[in-house]
C-alpha cells in the first residue's frame, strides 16, 4: 500500500512539476511578445512623428483655386489626413522701417507698438481705443502628442504668457499715432471682445462675461467688476476667444463661443453652449442660442444697410488643403450651420453617430473665404474717408493657415457688398505679413480690425505686438 500511495504521490508531483516547467518556458515567450509589441508600437509612433516632421518641413501644396471663394464656391473633395500637414508660421518680426502693404492711395503707420499679443479692438465714444491683450495658454491635460504638436507650432505667435489685460490707446493730436497708453483693466482671464452699454463696459473673458463701471474719459478702471454669465472654457487649438457685440438699440448682447474640439471627438456632451452665438440681456439674463453648429465664430458686426448681424467662422481641420472652407455669413435666429456633422451641405464621414436629419436642416454659409485662412476680424466700413469702392463692404483679417502646404491668409481682405449681400470676389487690402507663402517665415499675423471715428482702419498684429493704422492719403 505504501508503494501504491507513493506511486500516486510521485505521479502527482511529476504532473505538477511538468506544468510548472511548461509555465516557466512560456513566460519568456510571453515577455518576448510583449517586448515585440512595445517595440512595434514605438516604431509606428516614431514613423508617424518622422512622417509628420517631414511633411511639415516639405509641405508642398498649391495656391488655392479662386473658384473655391465667393458666394457659390466649388468644394474640393475631402482628403482625410493620417499625418496632418503642419506648415506653421515662424514669426521673425517686421524689419526696421517696413510695414504691411496697402493699395495705392493709402498710408500705413504704427498706431501703437510694444504691446503684448494684442488681439481685439474697441473704440469708446470719445475716440479712445481699447486693445485686449491675451494669448493661448497650454492646458495641463494635453497629451504628449499635443505637446509635440504645440512644439511644431512653437514660433507661430499664438502662445506665450498671457498679459490678461486691456490697454487704452489715445491719439491726442490726431496724427494717427497713440501718444497716451494706460493699463485700463488688469487681472482678467484671456480677455477678447469688449462692448459699452450705458455706463457699463462688457468684457468677454474666456470663461465668463464681466461688466465694469465706466465714465467717459476714464483711463483706468480699478472698481471691481460683476460677472454676469459663465461660459464654457478651454478648447481645441485656439478656441478660447469670446467676442461681444451689442444690438443697435443696446437691448441685447451677442457672444461667440467656439467649439471645444475639431469635430466633436471628445463627445458632444462637452459641446453644450458651444459652436454658437449666444444672445443675452445686458444683465446676463435671458440667455438663448441665436445660431448654432457654427464651429468657431469670432468677428461679429452689423451690416450698415440692413442692420443684419454677420460673423466670420473658422471651419474644421484635417480634411486636406482645400476643405472645408472658412466663411462669412449672416447670423439669424435659429440658424444651424451643420457642425460637426456637415459643412457646406457635405456630410463629414468622420463624425459618429451620423445625423442625416440635422444635415438636412443645415444652412449653407453665405460666402466662402477658402479653407484654413482663419478669418478672425470683421468690420463693415461705414466711414467716408476711404474711396467710394470701399464703403459699405466688409474688411476681414485672416490670421493665416497652419495646416495647409501653400500658406493662405496672413492678410486683410475687402469684400464688396451690394443690397446687404456680398457682391464680388475678395480683394487683397493689407498684405505683406507673409512675404513667401511657400516658406514658414512671417513678419506678423493680423487679427482684429476696426474702423475708427476718423475713417481709418486699425488692425491688430498679435505676432508682432503692433496695432497698424491704414489711412487714405
Amino acid at each position: 500500500m505504501r508503494s501504491s500511495a507513493f506511486g500516486r504521490l510521485s505521479v502527482g508531483m511529476t504532473e505538477e512539476t511538468t506544468e510548472e516547467t511548461a509555465e516557466k518556458l512560456r513566460r519568456p515567450r510571453r515577455a518576448l511578445r510583449v517586448v515585440r509589441r512595445i517595440l512595434l508600437s514605438f516604431v509606428l509612433v516614431l514613423a508617424l512623428l518622422v512622417g509628420w516632421v517631414y511633411v511639415s518641413l516639405n509641405p508642398g501644396g498649391d495656391a488655392p483655386d479662386p473658384t473655391t471663394l465667393g458666394t457659390n464656391p466649388e468644394l474640393a473633395a475631402p482628403d482625410e489626413q493620417t499625418i496632418p500637414t503642419v506648415h506653421s508660421a515662424d514669426v521673425v518680426g517686421w524689419p526696421e522701417g517696413k510695414t504691411p502693404t496697402a493699395p495705392d492711395g493709402f498710408r500705413v503707420t504704427r498706431f501703437a507698438e510694444g504691446l503684448e499679443h494684442p488681439r481685439w479692438l474697441y473704440e469708446l465714444p470719445n475716440g479712445d481705443v481699447l486693445a485686449s491683450e491675451a494669448a493661448t495658454i497650454p492646458r495641463e491635460e494635453d497629451s504628449v502628442i499635443m505637446d509635440f504638436f504645440r512644439w511644431l507650432r512653437r514660433n507661430d505667435g499664438s502662445g506665450g504668457p498671457s498679459a490678461n489685460r486691456i490697454t487704452l490707446l489715445r491719439d491726442t493730436d490726431g496724427d494717427g499715432v497713440a501718444d497716451v497708453r494706460t493699463k485700463f483693466l488688469e487681472n482678467l482671464n484671456q480677455p477678447f471682445g469688449m462692448a459699452l452699454v450705458g455706463n457699463w463696459l462688457y468684457v468677454g473673458n474666456t470663461n465668463a462675461v464681466w461688466r465694469f463701471p465706466y465714465r467717459a474719459g476714464d483711463t483706468r478702471i480699478i472698481a471691481p467688476g460683476e460677472k454676469i454669465l459663465d461660459l464654457p472654457a478651454g478648447g481645441y487649438n485656439n478656441h478660447w476667444t469670446r467676442n461681444i457685440v451689442t444690438s443697435p438699440d443696446g437691448d441685447k448682447l451677442y457672444v461667440t463661443v467656439g467649439s471645444g474640439s475639431n469635430i466633436g471627438e471628445n463627445g458632444l456632451q462637452h459641446e453644450t453652449r458651444r459652436a454658437a452665438v449666444l444672445e443675452i440681456n445686458p444683465d446676463g439674463s435671458g440667455e438663448r442660442i441665436l445660431a448654432s453648429g457654427i464651429r468657431n465664430p469670432n468677428g461679429l458686426d452689423f451690416e450698415p444697410a440692413t442692420g443684419q448681424l454677420w460673423s466670420v467662422v473658422n471651419e474644421r481641420d484635417l480634411l486636406g488643403d482645400d476643405t472645408a472652407p472658412d466663411y462669412l455669413t449672416r447670423v439669424r435666429r435659429g440658424d444651424f450651420y451643420g457642425w460637426p456633422w456637415s459643412y457646406w451641405g457635405q456630410t463629414d464621414p468622420r463624425v459618429e453617430p451620423q445625423r442625416p436629419d440635422l444635415v438636412a436642416k443645415a444652412v449653407t454659409p453665405d460666402y466662402s473665404l477658402g479653407a484654413h485662412s482663419a478669418p478672425l476680424g470683421l468690420a463693415f466700413y461705414d466711414g467716408t474717408a476711404f474711396p467710394e469702392q470701399y464703403r459699405g463692404g466688409a474688411f476681414i483679417a485672416e490670421h493665416g493657415s497652419w495646416n495647409r502646404g501653400y500658406s493662405v491668409g496672413y492678410k486683410v481682405v475687402y469684400i464688396p457688398f451690394r443690397d446687404g449681400m456680398p457682391a464680388g470676389q475678395p480683394q487683397d487690402f493689407l498684405t505683406g505679413f507673409k512675404p513667401d507663402p511657400t516658406d514658414t517665415e512671417t513678419y506678423g499675423r493680423p487679427v482684429g480690425v476696426l474702423t475708427d471715428r476718423s475713417g481709418g482702419l486699425l488692425v491688430t498684429d498679435d505676432a508682432a505686438d503692433i496695432v497698424w493704422r491704414v489711412s487714405a492719403r
